[in-house]
């Protein structure tokens, strides 16, 4: 399995333009002369595109410099050059594009928006521009300009409604399979998800978060490359397995990481989600629930799940679709 791609550094170019040209205008039977050197082309620009494909980054991996088309140089009779194609880089819906030259940054946020992020070079001119009364016969024109160009550093930052989190086999990637069709990849071992898979719930976007470790927000393990993403959702779905002994454990050592990365993201509407409910009485349930509302300190909601309990799943979706909008969304 490829690693999932979600911050790189490209080298962008915006196209030169054009260079302007000496020529003369003969007109064949008549006695007129003068200069008709056309304009160059301008060059073309650079833009950044927001698309929903989320490894879309990957396919910029083994080359990493990219260039919009020079302007073409003028030609006789007062012809322009031919303007250069623009270069579109199309990159998934949440990246963050920032110009390492100028510190400049820029966010694509909507599907299908479209920023120019470097500009082409303007042509040069042709002869006939420095004609004058003291100068019929130019023999100036200039050269066209260069386009700009700087290295930029793009990273992905997931826009999505609820970020699914948890430790390592917390149970996310079955639970976003069970309410949302996705087909994430489930497997009983750390860091099975290297990529943070995608569902739609009644037309909101979920996000399984890969599991975090102890560490995580310091660079251990994989988690701490996907801490970023939690970052634009609206709320955190917890995920506890009722498979741990001590889910108070658990719980904190997530939340530690949540703390230590970032308050905007540890301040964030939570829901504590047990998992694998089937696995417990009754009895133990209602424990592994006060424990947890000890160690959130009794200010965060409570649900229990089972993907083997459709009762369960549809209690809990509804309780996601109230808290997103007050209704499910068809």
């Amino acid at each position: 399995m490829s690693s999932f791609v979600d911050e790189l550094t490209l080298h962008l170019k915006a196209g030169k333009g054009g260079n302007g040209v000496v020529r003369w205008l003969h007109v064949k039977g008549k006695d007129l002369s003068g200069p008709a050197g056309g304009d160059g082309g301008r060059g073309g620009n650079v833009y950044a595109r927001g698309v929903r494909d989320i490894t879309i980054l990957e396919h910029y991996m083994h080359d990493k410099k990219y260039s919009a088309e020079n302007g073409g140089s003028g030609s006789g009779r007062s012809k322009e050059g031919k303007n250069g194609e623009d270069f579109t880089l199309d990159v998934p819906v949440g990246s963050v594009l920032v110009n390492m030259e100028t510190d400049e940054e820029f966010e694509i946020l909507t599907e299908g928006e479209q920023i120019m992020i470097l500009k082409g070079g303007s042509g040069g001119r042709g002869n006939e521009h420095f004609k004058g009364s003291e100068n019929r016969s130019p023999e100036q024109s200039t050269d066209g300009k260069s386009g700009e160009e700087a290295d930029f550093h793009i990273e992905l930052k997931l826009v999505v409604d609820a970020g699914l989190i948890g430790l390592p086999n917390a149970g996310k990637s079955s639970l976003l399979n069970a309410i949302t069709g996705a087909h994430a990849k489930v497997g009983n071992y750390e860091f099975t998800t290297l990529n943070p898979n995608l569902g739609v719930l009644y037309g909101f976007i979920l996000a399984d978060i890969p599991g975090l470790i102890e560490g995580a927000s310091e660079g251990r393990g994989l988690g701490h490359k996907f801490l970023r993403h939690v970052t634009r959702t609206k709320m955190i779905i917890h995920c506890v397995s009722a498979e741990n002994e001590d889910v108070a454990v658990a719980y904190r050592t997530v939340r530690d990481e949540l703390d230590r990365y970032s308050h905007e993201l540890s301040s964030k509407p939570e829901l504590i989600l047990i998992t694998k409910a089937d696995l417990l009485t009754p009895e133990e349930l209602d424990a592994k629930k006060e424990a947890l509302a000890r160690a959130a300190d009794n200010q965060t909601d409570f649900l229990s799940v089972s993907i083997y309990d459709d009762q369960s799943l549809k209690v809990f979706s509804d309780a996601l679709a109230k808290r997103f909008g007050g209704e499910a969304k068809s």
